[in-house]
């Protein structure tokens, strides 16, 4: 799933795009992406059809253009994509939903696996999201509050860094490469985490953020591409993730891949360690 600097590279193109165009003519080719409207793909279309894109704005994973006081959501769920084209150009397969410009050009949202959704939300000028939290990149987002908060929680920290309600924007790829700066095991009991080293751990997930949004993003395949259809290559540049078997960048010592949830987490054993029970 795209995590906030995929997302992240996504707002700046469609910002580049979109700001000050106007949404001439929507076409829904799939109610899927839509099914939150309450009137389904048509109460969908006439709610955005001639409506100004103000501006594209983002928190964690989700992103919206403004529409005046109102906004269109965003999810890009697992395989989400938006493309701008011209509207001659061949439909990709799993093209969703068409957006025509007054430029000529066309916004297309694709989705292969359609965990994705678009959603028109009468916003009041306010924030569109606002079950999500703040993520490292926003102006306001206090370390030191969050920190306090996640030592707080009767948990181990690594669900804490996912938590969307706490911090948004961290997925699995970024909570491994976080933790592994930070030398924390994803196991660790939040409840143990010093203030400093808490408030270092948010510091090392908003640094590797900010590189991989540097190289483009990360891109395991075909399913994260920005607008133009390119791919980021901070994969490249991963020190956890997917480095099963491979020696640890610090120490040298094989990584390890462990079960985490329905998902799997990767770290070094040796730098990763776990505090010894307390008592």
């Amino acid at each position: 799933m795209p995590e906030l600097p995929e997302v992240e590279v996504v707002r700046r193109g469609l910002e580049n795009h979109l700001t000050g165009r106007r949404l001439e003519a929507v076409t829904v080719l799939h109610p899927r992406p839509v099914r939150a409207h309450p009137a389904g793909a048509e109460g969908f279309t006439s709610e955005i059809t001639g409506r100004r894109v103000d501006a594209v704005a983002r928190r964690g994973k989700y992103l919206w253009l403004v529409l005046g006081d109102d906004a269109m959501i965003a999810h890009l769920g697992m395989s989400g994509q938006f493309r701008v084209n011209q509207p001659g150009d061949p439909q990709l397969r799993n093209t969703r939903v068409l957006f025509d410009l007054d430029d000529g050009a066309q916004l297309r949202f694709i989705d292969q696996r359609m965990f994705g959704h678009l959603e028109f939300v009468p916003a009041g000028g306010r924030c569109p999201v606002p079950h999500i939290a703040l993520d490292p990149f926003d102006p306001v987002f206090d370390p030191s509050t969050v920190a306090r908060r996640m030592r707080a929680k009767h948990t181990t920290v690594k669900r804490a860094l996912l938590d969307q309600g706490l911090v948004s924007g961290i997925g699995n790829i970024y909570a491994d490469e976080s933790l592994w700066r930070a030398k924390l095991h994803f196991d660790h009991p939040t409840a143990r985490l010093a203030q400093a080293r808490a408030i270092s751990l948010l510091k090392h997930a908003r640094d590797v953020m900010s590189e991989a949004l540097t190289a483009g993003g990360t891109s395991f395949d075909s399913l994260y591409v920005n607008i133009n259809g390119e791919s980021g290559y901070f994969e490249r540049g991963l020190d956890a993730y997917g480095r099963e078997d491979q020696p640890c960048r610090r120490c040298a010592t094989p990584m390890v891949r462990r079960r985490f949830t329905n998902r799997s987490s990767f770290l070094c054993p040796r730098c990763q360690r776990l505090p010894k029970p307390s008592g």
